[in-house]
């Protein structure tokens, strides 16, 4: 019980992320970008030296295949974190939201590709379902719902990278952002030897403490998670994991009262379709994985 609900929070607070980055709307999204980047490394520096894992990030920042793969994937946890900042400051948090409904298709279906993991029929359904959910909105709108589809894709594709050379999410969330550091401060120093260029940081207590607090608000969850994946199935995270986008969804449309065409609404049923087959599919492959270990 105690990782079920330690998954829940974490989810929880990624489903709010939009609400948090609401309230940095005047700020530049590369600023916001870059202040997250310096503060989620102060902040999983100094819970690696709470926790006691010090030894493990000066091992891991010893390897250097793993330090070039880090290096990939912290440009692909830029990229989404970027697009999802700004998606935000253009009241797109509906796509972004879809985004992360997609996303475990993706990457179930980059595992089928790349990694010629097992993939059940029922799930084989669910990604062509959210694939007709992207020409849906293709052919109604007349364009990609690109913000959900880079977003789905950044993150697959760093979760790809992840799962091929594992490290623990603290320190490797604190490689990625050491790699990530010269570009966030480049583009601070930028700030603030530019005269036509507007910091938010400094602007008032509250931006400057909100720019502070989402490098914290980073690397909370991203603890949480952890601790949760210890006590309780995968399986199970897995599943939870909606939480993040239907709060996200709800926040759009009932609190930040987004624009939703109805037309839309026929692409979040298939994708809520194509989760429902994905949920079911990788069910059924548990129960079948317990049945052979226990025969």
């Amino acid at each position: 019980m105690q990782g079920l609900m330690l998954a829940v929070l974490a989810y929880s607070i990624w489903g709010l992320f939009p609400l948090f980055f609401s309230y940095l709307n005047h700020v530049s999204p590369v600023e916001v970008l870059s202040h997250r980047i310096i503060w989620s490394l102060v902040a999983t520096l100094s819970l690696s030296l709470l926790l006691l894992r010090g030894r493990l990030l000066a091992k891991a920042l010893q390897d250097k295949t793993t330090l070039i793969w880090l290096g990939v994937s912290s440009l692909l946890i830029a990229v989404n974190w970027l697009v999802y900042i700004w998606a935000v400051g253009q009241h797109r948090v509906l796509e972004a939201s879809l985004g992360y409904f997609i996303m475990p298709v993706v990457s179930l279906l980059m595992g089928r590709i790349l990694l010629k993991e097992p993939l059940h029929p029922l799930q084989a359904w669910a990604g062509g379902l959210a694939l007709i959910a992207v020409m849906w909105e293709l052919w109604i709108f007349g364009t990609l719902p690109w913000v959900g589809v880079v977003l789905a894709f950044a993150f697959g594709f760093y979760g790809l990278v992840r799962k091929v050379h594992p490290i623990d999410g603290l320190n490797g969330l604190t490689i990625e952002t050491l790699w990530l550091l010269p570009l966030a401060l480049g583009f601070i120093a930028w700030q603030l030897f530019t005269s036509d260029s507007q910091m938010g940081f400094g602007l008032d207590n509250q931006t400057t403490l909100l720019l502070i607090c989402s490098g914290f608000l980073t690397a909370l969850p991203l603890v949480l998670f952890a601790m949760a994946t210890r006590r309780i199935n995968l399986s199970i995270v897995g599943f939870i994991m909606y939480i993040n986008p239907t709060i996200q969804f709800l926040i759009g449309v009932f609190v930040l009262d987004e624009h939703f065409p109805e037309a839309r609404l026929v692409t979040f049923i298939l994708v809520w379709l194509a989760l429902l087959l994905f949920v079911s599919g990788l069910w059924q492959m548990q129960r079948q994985k317990q049945s052979s270990l226990s025969s």
